[in-house]
């Protein structure tokens, strides 16, 4: 593995571990040359479907515009980076479930979807708003309404 550091060559691993998922191992390694440290993550190559616009055009899977997406609704959200991880893993392991060549890219936009709306209602609105093209403040009243809460009533004690 080459340092990121110095581009150097030579480079040791100091520390593997296992993931909480069981999907990826995570290496420390030290450059030889600059003595720097760095963090390195391992995981199983999977052929990922084509995704199929709706204009039918093909592109290939991208997990970066999927963490993109994520980030951009999660812009100033208390949610940690940890658990978009989680989520962007637990997308691809229902694409890959899928178990097709090419998806749709509505699917994925679905998953995308139904994953913000676990982790932050705000990220939630955001996204849906921007993927399914709101025009109409009632667009979003009906998204609002979808991830509305029944409010929890506080009972007052009698005195």
């Amino acid at each position: 593995m080459r340092c990121p550091f110095c581009k150097a060559e030579d480079t040791a691993v100091i520390d593997s571990r296992m993931s909480d998922d069981g999907d990826s191992v995570r290496r420390r390694r030290e450059c030889k040359s600059c003595d720097k440290r760095f963090t390195t993550y391992e995981r199983v190559e999977m052929s990922m479907p084509l995704v199929v616009k709706a204009n039918g055009y093909r592109t290939s899977y991208d997990r970066n515009k999927i963490r993109t997406g994520f980030m951009r609704a999660l812009h100033k959200r208390p949610v940690p980076a940890e658990q978009v991880e989680e989520a962007i893993n637990r997308i691809e392991q229902r694409v890959l479930a899928l178990g097709e060549r090419e998806i749709k890219s509505r699917v994925v936009g679905e998953l995308v979807m139904r994953e913000l709306k676990k982790l932050d209602d705000v990220a939630y609105i955001r996204f849906a708003s921007v993927y399914g093209d709101f025009q109409r403040i009632d667009d979003f009243r009906d998204a609002i309404l979808q991830v509305k809460r029944p409010a929890t009533r506080v009972k007052k004690s009698a005195r």
